[in-house]
């Protein structure tokens, strides 16, 4: 019974299929934060929202498929983890990532934040800290701070193409003896960066070294754009693998944030235990009756819609970047090596950062992520979703040009002004 409610039918699964990316769906009144949500977190509900990190896509038809099936039964109750869950999330990270994890290694989270928080709740004493490295997704710093741990910052450094390394060398001197997990965005958010092994491989040997547990968050790991590759946390080292708990998800790739299907992946058998256990005995890594058919649906038969979405969001991509270098090179979009998520450089323009929110919103009708959120470093920056269709996108570029040429000097970049972008 599990597998006839989990899966499609062999025959959904190999059917040919072509999907259309610039179809608009109303969104309005279903319940949803991107648009429902406008009012308030902006103040008015008009704006064209290009914020939180779903997408404006169908969810694809085959995970919608599966969920169908499942509500056939008229009995939702109490409901065993099919048995293809795990075969499904280990055979989708061996063929795409190339890293080889055991079943016992996955548990389910109720959510990745969730994840992070109870994290830091089961594996750090209250006066224990959290390292983290800013420009940054907000909960990384929120969630530990709001669980009552200091939030140690180690800022990304700049490079002179606007693309971003770690500073190695300021880790050293703000890591002290209290400080116990370091959160890594891989990729990041909202830089789009995908981390190189090397890198990786050194950031393992320093938190190995100091006994530092390293929460490794990847659920834009499916989102590699331009032949990129993106390299687990735990894969590229023994210490790397002793020290670090890595949350997933096919929430991001395949537009299902809302049925929350996330699992942490632990290979060290001494941190397992302590997480795990946790989890189990409060019931934490029991599953809704929708995410595990979801995840099955979405890592069986989601690799052909994946590599439409991700060719699409490449020209979307690219539709921001030479946009921008024609229409308004005052802001300097950095190119993303994974996700759909557009780091935008609006320092040239010379505004104030709350000047800048509002050419955003008031003057451009635009909802973005505001880049002060990911912290200090972000300032002067807004972060721009274009998972979304094509028409869309270029519907808000055009507000963005228009409000752009209404500034004094028309947003012309200053002839003093650093251009430090060479990646578009």
């Amino acid at each position: 019974m599990e597998k006839s409610f989990s899966t499609l039918p062999p025959q959904a699964a190999t059917a040919a299929s072509r999907y259309d990316f610039d179809r608009m769906i109303e969104r309005h009144g279903t319940g949803c934060v991107k648009y429902d949500g406008l009012a308030e977190a902006y103040g008015r509900g008009d704006l064209e929202p290009l914020w939180v990190a779903d997408m404006d896509f169908e969810t694809p038809d085959f995970i919608l498929e599966a969920l169908r099936r499942r509500l056939e039964h008229p009995v939702l109750g109490y409901t065993l983890e099919p048995a293809d869950y795990r075969p499904a999330i280990i055979d989708w990270i061996r063929t795409h990532h190339g890293w080889e994890i055991r079943p016992e290694w996955i548990a389910y989270i109720p959510g990745i934040v969730k994840g992070i928080g109870m994290a830091v709740n089961r594996l750090l004493a209250p006066d224990e800290k959290v390292v983290i490295q800013p420009p940054v997704y907000h909960p990384f710093r929120l969630v530990p701070e709001g669980n009552g741990r200091e939030v140690v910052r180690n800022p990304l450094r700049e490079r002179p193409d606007g693309s971003y390394e770690m500073d190695f060398e300021n880790l050293e001197r703000v890591v002290d003896a209290k400080c116990r997990m370091l959160i890594l965005s891989n990729p990041h958010n909202p830089g789009g960066i995908v981390w190189d092994r090397a890198t990786l491989v050194r950031l393992a040997d320093f938190c190995a070294a100091r006994g530092m547990v390293v929460l490794s968050d990847e659920i834009h790991c499916d989102l590699a754009l331009w032949g990129e590759r993106h390299i687990p946390f735990a894969s590229v080292s023994e210490a790397a693998a002793r020290c670090s708990i890595t949350f997933g998800a096919p929430t991001k790739t395949f537009n299902i944030a809302g049925v929350v299907s996330s699992y942490a992946i632990v290979p060290d058998a001494t941190l397992r235990r302590r997480f795990f256990a946790w989890l189990e005995a409060n019931e934490l890594d029991a599953p809704n009756l929708f995410a595990p058919i979801a995840t099955v649906a979405a890592f069986r038969h989601g690799e052909a819609w994946r590599r439409e979405l991700v060719r699409y969001i490449e020209g979307n991509v690219e539709e921001v970047i030479g946009f921008c270098a024609r229409e308004m090179p005052a802001i300097r979009p950095l190119r993303p090596r994974a996700s759909y998520l557009v780091w935008l450089d609006c320092r040239a323009l010379g505004l104030g950062h709350a000047e800048l929110v509002r050419l955003f919103v008031e003057r451009a009708g635009l909802a973005l992520n505001d880049g002060a959120m990911f912290g200090p470093e972000g300032e002067g920056f807004m972060r721009l979703n274009v998972g979304a269709p094509r028409a869309v996108i270029r519907r808000a570029l055009g507000r963005l040009r228009d409000a752009v040429a209404a500034l004094p000097g028309g947003g012309r970049v200053p002839q003093t002004a650093r251009i430090p972008h060479t990646n578009e």
